[in-house]
């Protein structure tokens, strides 16, 4: 049986303005986690992965690289109860 985990990250850096939002879409498709990313006023990106614990920091994984342009100086994650609420992963504004 597969673990699985729910993760809220924030990920700090030049990420806005570079379509990590989008690619960050593409990444978690890709690799077959649901949840959401948005950018935030601050100028950081907020994203909630969910799935599988592998494919989860998969997904985390990748934002430490980010989308072709950005430049990752951070990436917070916590770690969350797993929810189930998110059919697949969706680009959100606030």
């Amino acid at each position: 049986m597969e673990e699985t985990a729910r993760a809220h990250v924030i990920i700090t850096g030049r990420v806005q303005g570079v379509f990590f939002r989008m690619e960050t879409k593409r990444a978690a498709d890709r690799i077959g986690v649901s949840g959401w990313v948005r950018n935030r006023p601050e100028g950081t990106v907020e994203a909630v992965f969910e799935g599988d614990k592998e494919k989860v920091e998969a997904a985390i994984n990748w934002c430490r690289v980010g989308s072709p342009g950005s430049q990752v100086t951070d990436v917070a994650v916590t770690w969350k109860p797993f929810e189930g609420t998110h059919e697949h992963f969706e680009v959100t504004y606030f």
